[in-house]
């Protein structure tokens, strides 16, 4: 089950009296949109891999966690069943689920609430109408799961409201990848509805379905800070670049006789290198088949290194899945306009900062070419970072956030 309700405290902690006011904005706003109601309140974090970059579609492994900035709403059951959504910056939508098969597919946040609700239906779910207002923190278009985010909100609404809280994290992201895969036709994985669904560090294997095991971890326990940079263009036209990682993957996970790469490994690949490259004639095929049984492998060293305590061992992996992401899986810039690489280069600032501060790690963040990138530094270091990167992303592109013990939720005011 995933009916959890928490209060702001428990929430938010040192924060939880900004979030209030928050909140406060949400009540206004929902009355002002919706009138006198008996409202109540919704939180869905996004995400951030630590390491496991594109490895969950591939029956790989991954360290994941939900951060600090999260996507909220006030909410009202209604008697219809009719889901009404006024998203602040956006239009309203309103989608009538008598008329499921009339939404439009591929037509923004009312597909994905249609896609949603008919994968809630599909596995046996209760779904109705609600009214809400929403407000998010979580930044679109740049790697740390904004749809995601907004997705799990809506499964959580769904199942305080009409399931006692009986659906649980699994099928939250079930349905946000059914909504995705059918009415987005995005190719989506499991990863980024897992990690907002559940909260804190979790590891995730999806060799055999999706599992996930809590791992207690924060970059506060390590006296670190952890930074989201905006790079400055969104994921929105990068669809065939993300889905030729996962095809090309396949690729050579056929020629190894499975489906996807967990069903081989490391060895076999090596083994069989020279065949497979002459049959695939796709040497990017290959570094990416082995950039993933490499970082599946560093997800497990990640682990172990937290378990024991060895704070420099995990920064130390976290680089080198970074400089795996950049060189092996190739996703830091589009191939097809070598000029613009956004990502390569804040990578680069951030590896002379990291030199020059003695300590911490970066990396490509989230599905790359794109979007943002991942700094990891003492708290010491927070204000003469942000001083450093602000003439090259400005001040409003730096995030500093930490892991968030809760997922997407009921919140108790």
């Amino acid at each position: 089950m995933n009916g959890q309700t928490l209060s702001l405290e428990e929430l938010y902690g040192d924060d939880a009296g900004r979030a209030a006011e928050r909140y406060r904005h949400l009540e206004e706003k929902f009355r002002e949109h919706f009138g006198e109601r008996e409202l109540r309140y919704f939180s869905a974090p996004g995400r951030t891999e630590i390491i496991g970059n594109h490895t969950d579609h591939n029956g790989g492994r991954i360290l994941a966690a939900s951060i600090t900035l999260d996507t909220i709403c006030a909410a009202a059951r209604t008697e219809e069943p009719v889901i009404t959504i006024v998203s602040e910056g956006y239009r309203p939508i309103t989608l009538d689920l008598r008329k499921l098969p009339e939404t439009p597919k591929e037509c923004g946040s009312i597909s994905l609430v249609a896609g949603i609700a008919e994968a809630a239906q599909r596995f046996g779910f209760r779904t109705g109408g609600f009214s809400a207002y929403v407000t998010t923190e979580v930044i679109a278009a740049a790697g740390v799961s904004s749809s995601a985010s907004f997705e799990m909100l809506i499964c959580a609404i769904i199942n305080h409201f009409y399931n006692d809280g009986a659906i649980d994290c699994a099928h939250y992201a079930r349905m946000g990848q059914y909504a995705e895969n059918h009415w987005w036709n995005k190719a989506s994985g499991l990863m980024d509805q897992m990690a907002c669904a559940v909260g804190g560090t979790i590891l995730l294997d999806f060799s055999d379905g999706v599992k996930y095991e809590r791992v207690d971890f924060s970059f506060d326990q390590l006296g670190m800070d952890l930074f989201i940079i905006n790079t400055g263009k969104g994921h929105a036209d990068l669809g065939a670049e993300y889905s030729a990682m996962p095809n090309e993957m396949r690729e050579v996970a056929r020629l190894m006789g499975g489906e996807n790469l967990c069903e081989a490994d490391e060895a076999q690949l090596l083994c069989r290198l020279p065949e497979l490259r002459e049959k695939l004639q796709n040497d990017r095929a290959l570094l990416r088949a082995l950039h993933y049984y490499e970082e599946c492998s560093r997800v497990d060293r990640a682990v172990e290194a937290l378990r024991a305590g060895e704070a420099d061992r995990m920064l130390e992996l976290i680089t080198e899945g970074g400089n795996s992401s950049w060189k092996w899986l190739q996703n830091g810039y589009v191939a097809a306009a070598p000029r613009e690489q956004s990502i390569p280069l804040m990578l680069a600032l951030s590896e002379l900062y990291i030199r020059r501060a003695g300590q911490g790690a970066c990396r490509i963040h989230g599905g790359g070419f794109a979007g943002v990138i991942m700094v990891v530094l003492p708290k010491a270091e927070r204000e003469h970072f942000i001083e450093y990167m602000t003439p090259y992303v400005g001040e409003k592109n730096i995030y500093v956030m930490g892991i968030r013990q809760g997922g997407a939720v009921e919140v108790r005011l």
